[in-house]
């Protein structure tokens, strides 16, 4: 199955030998990097979400409903809406069909962050959000978990809507793991009953 549009570029002469070219470089690959997850349920790749296009529905969604949850620090929520699936870049997009378990996946994910992002300024406090999001034990870890469930299942009900997938199963399947979730309100019709 191909799961990325094209492999890992990295910076080549003439341009500088720079840790940010490098870093960018690498954190543009996800938008080469599909969801895997959807090639599974049979979306053909040119219709195919990436890891940046999930992403950044992810900060949206984070954005505009952590502007409603004034307890949370929105800067740092949205930190770890971008940077949640960074380590993804080299491990890549892992389903349940791959078999990973979670004590297997986060070394994995944790050595390619520390890879990416040890050259940079700044990126220590990267870093620690990404562990707070890993760890689930603040009210910002839980939230953006929360969203990011809400995006795969918005996402799932935009491609059952085009006709791509049966995206009813996914939709129920999280509408139980967040239905009690407050922060996703505005969205809780698609989980209803008369929707699904």
């Amino acid at each position: 199955m191909q799961t990325e549009k094209s492999p890992l570029q990295t910076p080549q002469s003439p341009l500088p030998n720079s840790p940010w070219l490098k870093t960018w470089f690498e954190i543009l690959h996800l938008k080469q990097l599909f969801r895997k997850g959807w090639l599974e349920r049979g979306i053909a790749p040119a219709q195919c979400e990436t890891v940046a296009e999930h992403t950044f529905g992810n900060a949206m969604l984070c954005l505009l409903l952590g502007q409603q949850q004034p307890e949370l620090n929105l800067e740092k929520v949205l930190r770890m809406a971008l940077i949640h699936d960074l380590g993804e870049v080299y491990v890549g997009d892992l389903t349940p069909q791959d078999n990973v378990q979670k004590a297997e996946k986060y070394p994995l994910e944790k050595a390619a962050m520390t890879q990416i992002l040890r050259d940079l300024p700044g990126s220590r406090t990267l870093m620690e959000n990404w562990e707070e999001y890993e760890a689930q034990e603040t009210a910002e870890a839980r939230f953006v978990k929360q969203i990011d469930r809400l995006e795969f299942a918005l996402q799932a009900a935009h491609f059952d809507q085009s006709g791509l997938i049966e995206g009813k199963d996914l939709l129920l399947k999280v509408g139980t793991q967040i239905s009690d979730t407050p922060e996703i309100a505005p969205f809780a019709d698609v989980f209803s009953e008369g929707t699904l």
